[in-house]
């Protein structure tokens, strides 16, 4: 059998392993495995042995644990509550305004973790009760809190960029900067929603009433002092670290830790438990995401040894749809994979295979590496696999039904789309910082 076949049957292998329910990692290496030694022979052991050492030894990966167990203690630090208190003070007078305070606090934590599970879980368990609690629209509750929650895979610090940038060849600090505006235009966009929303049909979400919004000012300028400048002192000094060169991805992320740690003990939640459960969540969640990179890269390497991307390049190069046709048809493919597949193993599966064909269709690989992540971002909402809809409804109150949390995210997918097809249409969304930075 010809070995360009057995590289495509490498993908069937992989949908059928997956549809299944056999773990990602495991459909990865035991198609890469099979059909690897099928098509190139016992050497394709060999070969798996390089490839699984090739994502241990890589310098950006340590990034991932560490970047991890900021975003852990920040959330055992309890800023998230202490700041939802106050975000919710400031906006008070505006219809829909838990919801904004929601997506505003979902939109700074973006930037204190790149993990969409904890910023949904913590805001699950902040928000969504206190908007039940003031008759808003369960729908809309559910959807802001989970939109606002995947905005953490793609503002920096960004789990899914620091996978993205060695899969591609690409600096993480460029794609943390790229990444950036296109992450706050998202978010912008949430807001205008929420905000128009709740003006046509102020049921949707009620104003904070006047009682419950009052604060002196000296007490409000002390809570922004206490809490939210901290924070925001610790992703500036992480992020401005990379973004102006001044320390690589791993050695900013240590530092977010030790200012995580820090926030913790100024709080006094530095306990031995929270430090444990940090470490703990860790682990779990370094364990998994590494797991599927060595199983990705195994099972990519194979791929392109057998000639798998000279057919796929070959065929979407033959395709009379030009450039932009080939843009679009990759990322529905992206966008239908999310609906079925994690975003993990749909990064780790398509890039190395797709990158080689983005000079060739004259795109900047940079701005293509963001459109990308954008598109993957509504692998998080889009039922029936959406992890984000498991997350919430595993928090939520019995009164808050799955049907509930279907209807809440697909304006947010709309939403997001918008993004992306900003994105597109308007580069310098992506481009700009980038430039401005760099030169």
């Amino acid at each position: 059998m010809d070995t360009g076949v057995i590289a495509l049957l490498m993908f069937a292998a992989v949908a059928f392993g997956v549809f299944m329910g056999f773990p990602v990692f495991a459909v990865l290496m035991g198609s890469a495995f099979w059909l690897g030694l099928v098509g190139w022979g016992p050497v394709v052991i060999d070969q798996m042995v390089y490839l699984g050492f090739g994502v241990l030894t890589n310098d950006a990966l340590p990034a991932i644990p560490l970047f991890v167990f900021m975003g852990s203690m920040l959330d055992k630090s309890g800023i998230a509550e202490r700041s939802f208190k106050l975000m919710q003070v400031i906006f008070g007078p505006v219809k829909g305004s838990v919801a904004l305070a929601t997506m505003a606090l979902c939109t700074l934590f973006a930037a204190g973790t790149g993990i969409v599970g904890a910023s949904v879980t913590i805001m699950g368990l902040l928000a969504l009760p206190v908007m039940l609690q003031r008759k808003y629209d369960i729908p809309m509750a559910t959807g802001t809190i989970m939109a606002g929650g995947t905005l953490g895979i793609l503002i920096p610090p960004s789990i899914m960029l620091v996978l993205y940038g060695p899969l591609a060849g690409l600096s993480v600090a460029r794609l943390f900067t790229a990444a950036m505006i296109p992450g706050l235009l998202l978010s912008s966009i949430y807001i205008i929603y929420i905000v128009v929303r709740c003006a046509i049909n102020p049921k949707l979400g009620p104003a904070l009433p006047p009682e419950e919004r009052k604060m002196p000012l000296g007490q409000l300028a002390f809570l922004l002092a206490t809490d939210l400048i901290p924070f925001l002192f610790t992703i500036i000094a992480v992020l401005g670290s990379i973004i102006l060169g001044f320390a690589s991805p791993t050695e900013a992320a240590a530092v977010g830790c030790v200012g995580a740690i820090i926030l913790a003990l100024l709080h006094k939640q530095l306990t031995f438990k929270n430090v444990r459960d940090a470490a703990y969540e860790t682990i779990s969640t370094s364990t998994f995401i590494l797991t599927i990179t060595v199983a990705a890269n195994i099972f990519c390497g194979v791929f392109l040894a057998l000639g798998g991307a000279h057919i796929i390049t070959s065929i979407l190069m033959g395709l009379p749809l030009g450039p932009y046709g080939i843009l679009f048809l990759i990322l529905l493919i992206i966008f239908i994979m999310g609906f079925f597949i994690e975003w993990i193993a749909i990064l780790l599966i398509f890039i190395p295979i797709m990158t080689p064909l983005i000079p060739a269709l004259g795109f900047d690989p940079l701005w293509f590496a963001v459109v990308v992540c954008v598109c993957l971002q509504t692998a998080f909402l889009t039922p029936p696999f959406a992890s984000s809809i498991f997350y919430l409804k595993g928090i939520a109150p019995p009164e808050v039904k799955l049907q509930h949390i279907y209807k809440g995210v697909v304006p947010f997918v709309g939403l997001q789309l918008i993004g992306l097809t900003l994105c597109i249409v308007f580069p310098d969304i992506v481009l700009w910082l980038p430039r401005l930075v760099y030169g």
